[in-house]
């Protein structure tokens, strides 16, 4: 199979991917309703599906790296698209929770292999930008998820939605199992990786900075994705479905832009320094800061919303330049578990406690002062995006 088919293949499960995990958030105010639960307890929802998640993926990144990475995939998947599909069948709070966290074991395993497998069939100088072009599934399967959530939980109720959302992993899984085949069969025939190579990447320092730096964006990132809608609904008056609608449609354009963006300038910075893909991460995470306090200081939607577009923008630049550095820091043998363990830092410091935080912050105060916590945490990403720059000594020339 050609690069091209394995990347539409990847890219198509990886939309599914977000669209499954985000279509939560835009239903919230629905399963509050129904359900009866407070806003902390929405936020727990989300956090319980990244602490599975995070912890799933050093097992599933180990286990990958000793077999044909096309398993994993595959049976990641079944999983998480039936997880996504008994949400819809929750009859309480326990049920939901349940099948929110099996959703978080799925996705760990698809998220910590497929980086490195499609980076793998593109030469090094094209990396950033395909990784970013992998990437654009986290804005666009987003905001697909807030777009279906909204329409869907409005007209036919959040049950049905998660029912409609979680079939079409399942079919694409099974292509995946028959028919994609992993390029380092010889490799692992000879050069099994250990579980004590993840003590190696934990003394990778610019690997373990991009980590950190990516954790606090995706504090910040992963609060917004849970609350926005939300907070669209509480103060600019929105229903459900254009909620859901206006921040999908906003996710898109935004994250879509951003994340091409971000590959394309690294890899063409690349032919000047070697730090590109650090340089360009950390001006783009430093960018987003004052647009993003400024979008909420407006109370008029339009322009709020137009200022929090050009934050998630930049915010979203870092996504293949980082990606590509983790991959070209990295022995081929290990890399799913660096992914993995990129994984369990990021979402450990970043979105598994942002959204309960978030939820926490606005029964006591507010909203409004809850989203205006995560905005901060930018800055320290801009930082550790600048100290993995100074730490990498490497011409990062792997294979």
């Amino acid at each position: 199979m050609n690069a091209k088919t394995v990347f539409v293949l990847l890219f198509s499960l990886n939309l599914l991917n977000y669209i499954d995990r985000q279509i939560l958030f835009s239903v919230f105010p629905l399963i509050k309703e129904d359900l009866l639960l407070s806003d902390a307890k929405l936020g727990i929802l989300a956090s319980a599906f990244m602490f599975v998640y995070m912890f799933a993926a050093p097992v599933i990144g180990y286990i990958a790296d000793r077999t044909p990475r096309q398993y994993a995939m595959a049976i990641c998947a079944f999983l998480w698209s039936g997880a996504t599909m008994l949400s819809g069948a929750a009859k309480n709070y326990f049920h939901l929770f349940a099948a929110r966290s099996f959703i978080g074991i799925g996705e760990a395993g698809f998220t910590s292999v497929s980086p490195s497998f499609l980076a793998e069939k593109f030469p090094a100088e094209k990396r950033a930008r395909i990784l970013a072009l992998f990437g654009l599934a986290l804005p666009t399967g987003s905001a697909l998820g807030y777009l279906l959530g909204g329409f869907l939980g409005f007209h036919i109720g959040w049950r049905s939605a998660f029912f409609l959302v979680g079939l079409p992993g399942a079919l694409i899984a099974a292509f995946i199992l028959f028919k994609l085949k992993d390029g380092r069969t010889r490799t692992l025939k000879t050069e099994k990786p250990k579980f004590r190579n993840y003590f190696s990447l934990l003394r990778n320092k610019p690997f373990l900075f991009i980590c950190l730096a990516q954790a606090m964006g995706t504090f910040t990132l992963g609060g917004l994705a849970a609350w926005m809608p939300t907070f669209m609904h509480r103060y600019y008056d929105f229903s459900v479905a254009q909620a859901g609608t206006v921040f999908g449609a906003l996710t898109i354009a935004a994250g879509a832009a951003g994340t091409f963006l971000g590959g394309f300038i690294a890899d063409k910075m690349l032919k000047k320094t070697k730090k590109a893909y650090y340089l360009v991460s950390a001006v783009s995470f430093a960018a987003a800061l004052p647009f993003a306090v400024a979008a909420l200081s407006f109370d008029n939607y339009f322009i709020a919303l137009s200022f929090l577009g050009i934050a998630i923008m930049f915010a979203f630049l870092q996504t293949g330049p980082l990606n590509a550095a983790i991959v070209n820091l990295t022995d081929i043998k290990i890399r799913s578990m660096a992914f993995a363990v990129n994984i369990f830092i990021i979402h450990a410091l970043g979105d598994a406690i942002s959204p309960a935080f978030l939820g926490a912050v606005s029964d006591s105060f507010n909203l409004r002062a809850a989203v205006l916590s995560t905005i901060l945490f930018v800055i320290p990403a801009a930082l550790f995006c600048l100290a993995a720059a100074k730490a990498d000594k490497t011409a990062q020339n792997k294979a």
